[in-house]
């Protein structure tokens, strides 16, 4: 039978007194000291966190922006990254002085949970604002004014209210505004019920189009761009009265950032800079009718092909893109090997005999001297302009002039001078041009009279052709790719968590 120890302050002194000599003690008890030291737990070091805000993008030198791959948002064009919001976002980037980090997001769903997770320091993607969005995120001021709109295909019965939609095949992006307003629309209608999916409004508006489901909703500049695409595309009725896009923050932020956009976006409104952005991607978007573009849909696939080596060579050569090069041959000739005009011109490029003549083109009728000497025209024309006129508007004054002729743009120019409007900006000579065919106009010029509204009915053809190829080139974009330069690095892929 073990015997219980008894420790008692009492005993505890006879046992040191009679076993312990003194320095074992102060030993022992400095030993005890040292281990109860080391189990001890350090205290916790207090670590400042970084509120999102200004401060952090200008100590990091960029800023993350999270958007989507839409010829609307982002999407790589002929010379470059390109887009409505990419445009605009890098505008803001450049007076920050930073450098923009873009952030493809591959499903729409977690654009806005990841804003909240601050794996991004904005985004810029076409967001409507919402009352539930605001709950989460916070928006800067708006820059666009869209409706929603219910999206149904051609030769279907025209829906004309929500009613009448109980029972169809519905399918919406997740997590968009559209779903949201679905819900609140439900409400009265019970019997509508709809599917939601990961999937880009491009891949819904395409299913529309070819029958494969019933309806779904869009914003209305998703609706126009995308209808010179899918041609069988209709708009049944808005959903909505106009709504507000806007850029959208981490709202636990310290709001320098914030108030920065909204001062860019003020800015960009007072400039005329947001107006013209507006004009540059929209403004000639509703051009082309049904017709038109089941037309070049089919010419895409039936005549382009035996041509598409002679542009990529034509452009490879000189230094453009086949693109712009193929949309000036489409408004020419529609891609006939041997078309001929009732003036005499001829070719894929339409070259009359003296132009042929001085750009040594034996044979106009030959795709590939067609091609070529249509490519040296075209920048001859770019060439003679003032270096004051900048890209894009350099381009379009170029078509102009390939059009009427060098003689007839620079009257154009002269008389928007005069009218007190910018004579590099093609937006403002576009308005002149018409003018030249009027009497009390041309009579003040050098070159006389001329069919004015025929170069700006040719350049907004061109332009519709154009950004058609470019969007037919990267309708299918890879998971994952990176492209940079100096001013921007594109990410298409997850938003990354490391961020």
């Amino acid at each position: 039978m073990q015997k219980s120890l008894n420790f008692s302050g009492q005993n505890l002194k006879k046992l040191v007194k009679k076993s312990v000599p003194a320095y074992q003690l102060v030993a022992s008890v400095l030993l005890v000291a040292f281990f109860i030291a080391l189990l001890k737990p350090a205290p916790l070091e207090t670590k400042t966190i970084e509120k999102p805000g200004l401060a952090k993008v200008l100590k990091a030198g960029k800023i993350n922006v999270i958007t989507r791959n839409t010829f609307n948002t982002f999407y790589n064009g002929a010379n470059g990254p390109a887009g409505f919001e990419y445009e605009l976002v890098k505008g803001f980037a450049d007076s920050l002085g930073v450098k923009l980090n873009i952030l493809i997001a591959d499903d729409f769903v977690r654009i806005i949970p990841d804003l909240a997770d601050h794996k991004a320091d904005m985004v810029a993607a076409n967001l409507t604002v919402t009352d539930e969005r605001k709950k989460i995120i916070a928006f800067s001021e708006p820059y666009m004014q869209i409706t929603q709109q219910l999206l149904y295909r051609s030769g279907t019965r025209k829906p004309r209210q929500f009613r009448e939609l109980a029972g169809k095949n519905i399918v919406v992006v997740a997590n968009s505004s559209h779903a949201e307003r679905l819900r609140k629309l439900q409400e009265a209608h019970p019997d509508v019920s709809w599917s939601e999916t990961g999937d880009d409004i491009e891949t819904l508006i395409e299913l529309v189009d070819k029958g494969e489901i019933d309806f779904t909703i869009a914003d209305s500049i998703d609706a126009a761009t995308n209808k010179r695409f899918f041609p069988e595309l209709r708009v049944g009725f808005d959903l909505t009265t106009e709504e507000p896009l806007a850029w959208a923050f981490a709202l636990d932020g310290d709001g320098t950032l914030l108030a920065a956009a909204n001062e860019y976006i003020k800015q960009a409104k007072q400039s005329g800079f947001l107006e013209k952005l507006k004009q540059k991607y929209y403004e000639h978007i509703d051009q082309l009718d049904y017709v038109s573009t089941r037309t070049f849909m089919r010419d895409v696939k039936n005549r382009l092909p035996k041509l598409q080596e002679l542009f990529y060579t034509a452009a490879a050569r000189y230094e453009t893109d086949w693109q712009i090069l193929a949309a000036i041959s489409y408004q020419e000739s529609h891609w006939r090997l041997n078309a001929v005009s009732p003036t005499g011109v001829r070719g894929v490029m339409m070259l009359t005999r003296q132009t042929a003549k001085d750009l040594d083109v034996k044979n106009r009728e030959d795709p590939e001297q067609s091609i070529m000497g249509g490519t040296r025209y075209f920048l001859e024309m770019k060439k003679r302009l003032p270096e004051s006129i900048t890209e894009p508007d350099r381009t379009w004054m170029a078509l102009a002039a390939y059009n009427i002729g060098l003689g007839h743009l620079q009257d154009a120019r002269k008389l928007t001078a005069a009218r007190d409007g910018n004579p590099d900006s093609w937006s403002d000579v576009r308005e002149t041009l018409p003018l030249l065919s009027k009497r009390k106009w041309y009579s003040k010029t050098k070159h006389g009279y001329a069919r004015g509204r025929e170069p700006v009915q040719y350049v907004r053809n061109i332009r519709n052709y154009y950004e058609m190829l470019i969007w037919l080139s990267n309708h299918k974009s890879p998971d994952t790719m990176e492209a940079e330069n100096q001013d921007i690095r594109i990410e298409f892929a997850p938003v990354k968590k490391e961020l």
